[in-house]
């Protein structure tokens, strides 16, 4: 019996939504998410650059920031709120002591539901990143460096 592939997604939070991406500036203007919220041209900006990030890859905060503007906490806040995954990648983006970072607005094995964690290590572990037993990256060749103005 044949798959039948649908161009809905699962969410990160487990919702159904379509995996389109807008790219130009009338589709973004209208786009509002599930809540009904624009998205800031920050947010915008994250996204385009973090969907840049090559499978088997990660970035960090910092470096996003670097690429894009504003901070690493503006970073992982836009990030905790995408829309868009898995099409933007968000758990290719870790902390810069390598440690595997924030998922979904958690951060760390022992956080809030202690599930999100595991899954952004299943997930990268799947595209051929690992972490050590303590949550920091095995291997530094991972870390993808873009310096790259948007």
């Amino acid at each position: 019996m044949p798959v039948i592939r649908s161009s809905a997604q699962p969410s990160i939070s487990g919702q159904i939504k379509a995996a389109i991406y807008p790219t130009s500036q009338a589709e973004r203007a209208t786009f509002r998410t599930i809540n009904g919220k624009r998205i800031t041209e920050h947010q915008w900006d994250v996204y385009d650059f973090t969907k840049t990030i090559p499978r088997g890859q990660v970035s960090t905060y910092a470096d996003v920031c670097r690429a894009v503007g504003g901070s690493p906490r503006s970073v992982g806040s836009a990030l905790r709120s995408n829309p868009f995954a898995p099409c933007i990648p968000c758990h290719r983006v870790i902390a810069s002591s390598l440690y595997i970072g924030g998922f979904v607005g958690e951060w760390g094995p022992d956080s809030k539901t202690k599930t999100q964690y595991h899954r952004k290590v299943a997930i990268l572990k799947e595209e051929g990143v690992i972490f050590t037993e303590k949550g920091y990256l095995q291997e530094k060749e991972r870390v993808w460096k873009e310096n790259r103005k948007i």
